[in-house]
């Protein structure tokens, strides 16, 4: 039936629901766990043509990119929860590439502006496309409110889990 998920051993036995605190959390945990292992098999990459074409660390930051306009490197990577280096890094490929354009900072000479560039604006919206269809087959039976919900949910455990990962001497 479209829209009904293959039912595994590990997906039945996940749909009891816990009556304990600790076996919530163990449930959710365990969930968190299986997510992240589908989501990097599958890369959540998308359906059609752009299907797996653009890795995450490239699509995070033209996402950023595009939603922040032109940016600094330090700027860009405290903003993304990562270091400079990192940044340097992984935007060294996309600018190879004529996905993201180096600028000069006309505040500071010494200092860099990355900005999308259209060709980066095109490939991204194509990617965000192909996502779409991705997430609109995966969600599909679900109502626009429970997507808005989940959606939510997203948003606040991804800030739970950056400010635990910025606050000094959280132990890991």
């Amino acid at each position: 039936m479209p829209g009904t998920p293959h039912m595994t051993p590990e997906v039945a036995e996940d749909t009891a629901s816990p009556n304990t605190v600790d076996q919530l959390l163990d449930a959710l945990q365990h969930e968190v766990a299986v997510f992240a292992r589908r989501a990097e098999q599958t890369r959540l990459g998308g359906l059609g043509p752009a299907r797996n074409s653009m890795d995450r660390a490239a699509y995070l930051l033209l996402s950023r990119l595009d939603q922040a306009g032109p940016t600094g490197v330090k700027s860009l990577a405290s903003g993304m929860g990562i270091d400079s280096s990192t940044v340097t890094r992984q935007v060294a490929p996309l600018v190879d590439s004529g996905l993201v354009d180096r600028a000069a900072d006309p505040d500071d000479g010494r200092a860099v502006v990355l900005r999308l560039s259209a060709r980066g604006s095109a490939r991204l919206e194509e990617v965000r496309a192909s996502r779409r269809k991705l997430i609109t087959a995966l969600t599909d039976g679900w109502t626009d409110e429970e997507r808005e919900v989940f959606h939510g949910q997203l948003i606040r455990f991804n800030d739970a889990v950056a400010r635990w990962q910025s606050t000094p001497g959280t132990p890991r």
